[in-house]
């Protein structure tokens, strides 16, 4: 239940892509047929769990994109935006300083760790999404930088979201 004093940040890293071609990135990586299965499985255990965002903003990326894609089949949220700041080293904090209500970013490492972290006060590292894994943090509603003021609702990977067929 969405509390309006609150702003609520869902992070969700992108699920298993293909491997990487000569141990370079590529945008242009999609998810594997497992990967779509074990994301799905994940973002609709999420929406049983009510989780539910107002705005669902993605890195340009297709793993990402087709991650946030699943998100909304599921009814995680009503619309995808894409977003440069969520692209593997981009900057972020100008997106999530302006988040106000609930949010659901979906991303990649250790880019959305690294968020995560600086938000509860952690040091960068302290905490890792696996692929596929979600994240809940909370904070204040109105804070105009909420770095070192959120607090952690969950971590969780993808085993602890999943049926064990999957």
């Amino acid at each position: 239940m969405r509390d309006s004093s609150s702003v609520d940040l869902f992070l969700l890293r992108h699920g298993l892509a293909v491997k990487r071609l000569s141990g370079r990135d590529h945008p242009d990586r999609p998810l594997t047929d497992r990967g779509v299965r074990r994301t799905l499985g994940v973002v609709r255990q999420l929406r049983r769990l009510d989780v539910e965002a107002d705005m669902l903003i993605s890195s340009p990326y297709r793993r990402s994109r087709q991650t946030a894609e699943l998100a909304i089949q599921a009814g995680l949220a009503p619309s995808i935006r894409l977003d440069s700041a969520l692209e593997p080293g981009g900057d972020p904090w100008p997106l999530v300083s302006s988040v106000s209500g609930s949010c659901l970013l979906v991303g990649h490492e250790p880019d959305l760790s690294s968020i995560a972290a600086t938000l509860i006060g952690a040091p960068t590292g302290s905490l890792r999404l696996r692929k596929a894994g979600y994240c809940h943090l909370r904070w204040p509603a109105g804070l105009n930088d909420p770095r070192g003021k959120a607090e952690l609702q969950a971590l969780l990977g993808p085993r602890l979201l999943l049926p064990c067929s999957v």
